[in-house]
This record gives C-alpha cells, structure tokens and sequence, in this order.
C-alpha cells in the first residue's frame, strides 16, 4: 500500500466518521470523537477491503480512479460503522436516570 492511498482512507474515514454522527445523532461522539473513530475505521475498513481483493489496484501503488474510488469508499464505510458501532455499545452502556 502507497501512503496516497493510505491517506485517502484516513480522511474519508474521518468524513465517514462525522457523516455517520450527524445522522445517527444518538450515537455521536462529538466531532473530535466521530473524527478520531472514523479515521481509525477508515484505515481498518481500507486495509479489509485490500485483503478482500477489492483494492489490489490500490495495493499495488497505481493511482487510477478504480483504486482511488476504491480508498474513498473502504476509507468512508469503515470510519462510519467503526464510529457507529463504539456509538451503540456506548449507549447502551450509558445508565439511565
């Protein structure tokens, strides 16, 4: 994996991250959370979709639009359900008055 493409992952997951915590408000962690969990998902999501053979384009240091798209997806699903996932467990870990 090239650092382009590794830096693509990371800032969509941070948008992915923020994306998710707008819209599923219940769940969100603040920007500085839904940003640090979204770029944390969005590294985890793109290095899952490079095993899965999605991203081979990506891995193999190409800069066409497939590998590029490739790392804006992975990078932006990964950082959303990442930060989606820590938003319920702590919500339902949250003690009701």
């Amino acid at each position: 994996m090239d650092m382009v493409s590794l830096i693509i992952q990371l800032a969509s997951g941070a948008a992915g991250g923020n994306l998710a915590g707008s819209l599923l408000k219940k769940f969100s962690l603040g920007t500085t959370g839904n940003s640090i969990l979204g770029i944390l998902g969005g590294g985890l999501g793109g290095q899952l979709l490079g095993l899965l053979g999605s991203g081979a384009a990506a891995q193999s240091g190409s800069a066409d639009i497939g590998s590029i798209i490739s790392s804006v997806l992975g990078g932006g699903v990964g950082g959303g359900v990442l930060m989606t996932i820590v938003g319920v467990i702590r919500q339902a870990t949250r003690k009701s008055p």
